[in-house]
């Protein structure tokens, strides 16, 4: 009697792909063995199942981000390893997976500015995904000197994940100083570690968003090496990479809804119109109907 592998007969009415997607970094900036990348380039992406939804009410698994990472890797099977997600594709990719999962449209709840009034408004997250592939650009040279030029490239979620992380714990470490009972002076030294290793991190940071830097002699990619470069050069220099990374930013992630007010909130002392973030808030972005 010959083995033969069971098909399970359910297997056609589980899910299949919803929507069909292309990243903004087109593939670009990610590690060849974290993403399978179609010949069309198009990915596929599925809703997600009732373990995904339980994953984002784990509040230790947001916190740390692997709520996100099983998410996207349940959702889109073509990508291997999500911590190494670039931050130019993450908006897309969450957008996506709530699309396929509850709909093109999200509501969201906010305060009218300079009135106590609360609105809610319809976002139409297919317009968003639009946006997010059309409009996202990424400039990856940064001329250091005449004889130095950097490539920089967008953080990954793991890097991203960490910084939120360390920094939250740094806040957390200096607003308990106000309630506790120890001297001035030692509040003091508390402080400064942690304002230390709060540029301790920022230095981690701009290292890791280069991958690579070329010089007359030879083309460096070494992490370490970069790390240390980065640590020792002018201050100049970190400048013209921060400047660079800070105007990259302007043309990634989810750009603000013009809202224009009702006539009665104007008398209430609202502007007429005002910008709205759209944020990729986990407490209401993977809750159905909201």
């Amino acid at each position: 009697m010959t083995n033969q592998t069971k098909v399970n007969p359910l297997v056609n009415y589980m899910r299949q792909p919803k929507i069909f997607i292309k990243l903004p970094s087109n593939g670009h900036f990610w590690d060849e063995d974290s993403i399978y990348i179609p010949e069309n380039r198009e990915f596929p992406v599925y809703s997600m199942t009732a373990k995904d939804e339980l994953i984002f009410k784990t509040p230790d698994a947001l916190m740390n981000g692997q709520a996100v990472v099983d998410v996207i890797q349940s959702c889109m099977p073509n990508i291997k390893n999500a911590w190494q997600c670039p931050g130019i594709d993450l908006d897309l990719i969450l957008v996506a997976i709530r699309v396929a999962t509850y709909g093109g449209k999200m509501s969201i709840s906010h305060q009218v500015p300079n009135t106590t009034e609360k609105v809610d408004h319809d976002i139409d997250l297919v317009a968003v995904m639009d946006q997010l592939l059309n409009t996202i650009q990424w400039n990856e040279i940064v001329i250091l000197d005449s004889d130095i030029t950097c490539h920089i490239r967008p953080l990954t979620y793991k890097d991203m994940t960490q910084v939120s992380l360390k920094t939250f714990e740094s806040q957390k470490t200096v607003q308990s100083l106000t309630s506790s009972t120890i001297s001035d002076e030692e509040k003091m030294v508390i402080f400064n570690q942690g304002m230390r290793q709060l540029t301790e991190l920022t230095i981690e940071m701009i290292a890791k968003s280069i991958s690579t830097i070329d010089t007359p002699i030879e083309q460096v990619t070494n992490p370490e090496f970069i790390l240390e470069f980065i640590k020792n050069t002018d201050a100049t220099v970190i400048q013209r990479i921060q400047d660079q990374l800070n105007e990259n930013k302007k043309y990634t992630g989810i750009q603000p809804m013009t809202v224009y007010s009702s006539q009665e909130h104007i008398d209430l002392g609202a502007p007429d119109s005002y910008e709205l973030p759209i944020t990729m808030d986990n407490s209401n972005f993977f809750v159905h109907g909201s």
